[in-house]
């Protein structure tokens, strides 16, 4: 019989932040997944940029 317990791994979006203060259009934003028994905080990533062409801190949103 298999076992049964809710999922741990939830998709989450990752926003820049850098993006959104320079006030240069676009949105830069990457999806990924957490476990949110292990992370419960929110997730702070570097990732690129494409816009600003480069790496810059983007954290997750809800």
């Amino acid at each position: 019989m298999a076992k049964k317990t809710k999922e741990a791994r939830i998709q989450v979006i990752l926003e820049c932040t850098e993006h959104k203060a320079s006030g240069v259009p676009g949105i830069s934003r990457y999806i990924t997944t957490k476990n949110k028994k292990n992370t419960p905080e929110r997730l702070e990533l570097k990732k690129f940029n494409p816009i600003l062409r480069k790496v810059t801190v983007h954290k997750e949103i809800k």
